[in-house]
């Protein structure tokens, strides 16, 4: 089976390299040609359209930081719609719209072809390993041909019902992962105008019902002083939109999450809209004219699991969704 992979960013980098590192024949592309040359240099093959790159694999899969760049890459005229057939999958693992996920699904399989929305979750530490969350959402037939793929890119894979299905799910766990980095910011500015020591506090509240992914991950870079989460702050604008506009199309009158955009949109506006987003606690550091740090906590996260063959999460003892 050939794979191709349009994307090698932050996280599209580390899950193409999982598929090369099992020994997949992959083909990528991407604007950066740096990174499409490290692939290469690895084993991988080159392609020079998206058009190009679907005509000769099995299974295209997409991994961009927007909704518009996805429906470019896949519209255009030598985009990967254009090179689909009969039997070929496409696989879109970005963080997406739902209604845009299911309007270029069904041209898709118009072009005879399977669409499937499978976006991650856990951070790009466990994406280099192979032991990041994968969410799928499609006909069981579609994810039933990416399985195996999926379980080499990640730990824990769960069918979550039809296409569009995983975005919704991806774009609810990154707005309260975003709700915790917040809370977490105003908390370590609490701990540190108290005189605590942010060694002490981090091991509490890891040790507390005030624990959280985010705290003992992101954490760790706001103690380090690198902030160096491999996600910047416009990322974050775009997800927690995302997240609102499902809200306001559903008539959920939500109160966090148009605070959570004020505080990112001035985050952006203070320190650009590529900086880090762990990097949000500044804001607070900087009324406080304090600075949190800690000793000795990394400045880039890493996945100290081995790396496992994943599998499928059985929802309610089914997979059959």
């Amino acid at each position: 089976m050939k794979i191709g992979f349009i994307g090698l960013g932050n996280v599209g980098g580390k899950l193409a390299g999982s598929l090369l590192r099992n020994g997949y024949d992959l083909v990528v592309r991407d604007l950066n040609e740096e990174l499409v040359a490290g692939f290469v240099a690895r084993g991988a093959a080159a392609a020079n359209s998206a058009k190009d790159l679907a005509k000769i694999v099995d299974i295209v899969i997409t991994c961009l930081p927007s909704p518009s760049a996805c429906s470019t890459v896949m519209e255009a005229q030598d985009g990967v719609i254009a090179g689909l057939s009969s039997g070929k999958v496409w696989l879109e693992m970005s963080t997406t719209d739902q209604a845009e996920v299911k309007r270029i699904g069904a041209l898709v399989s118009a072009a005879g072809a399977l669409p499937v929305d499978c976006p991650v979750s856990g951070g790009c530490h466990r994406a280099d390993t192979g032991n990041i969350a994968i969410f799928a959402g499609g006909e069981r037939a579609a994810f039933d041909i990416a399985l195996p793929l999926l379980t080499t890119m990640g730990r824990k894979v769960i069918h979550t019902g039809e296409l569009g299905s995983a975005s919704v799910l991806k774009v609810i766990t990154n707005y309260l992962a975003t709700a915790h980095l917040a809370a977490l910011s105003e908390a370590w500015l609490v701990a540190k105008k108290m005189g605590m020591d942010t060694n002490v506090a981090y091991e509490a509240i890891k040790a507390s019902s005030g624990n959280s992914f985010v705290h003992e991950t992101e954490s760790q870079v706001i103690l380090n002083g690198s902030r160096n989460i491999s996600f910047t702050m416009d990322l974050v604008l775009k997800d927690i939109g995302l997240f609102h506009d499902l809200a306001t199309n559903n008539h959920v009158p939500v109160e966090i999450s148009p605070l959570l955009i004020d505080i990112f949109k001035d985050g952006q506006k203070r320190y650009g809209p590529r900086e880090w987003s762990s990097n949000i606690i500044r804001r607070l550091e900087d009324a406080c004219d304090e600075q949190v740090l800690g000793v000795g906590f990394p400045a880039l996260l890493s996945d100290n699991e081995p790396e496992e063959q994943g599998l499928e999460v059985v929802v309610n003892g089914r997979s059959d969704y």
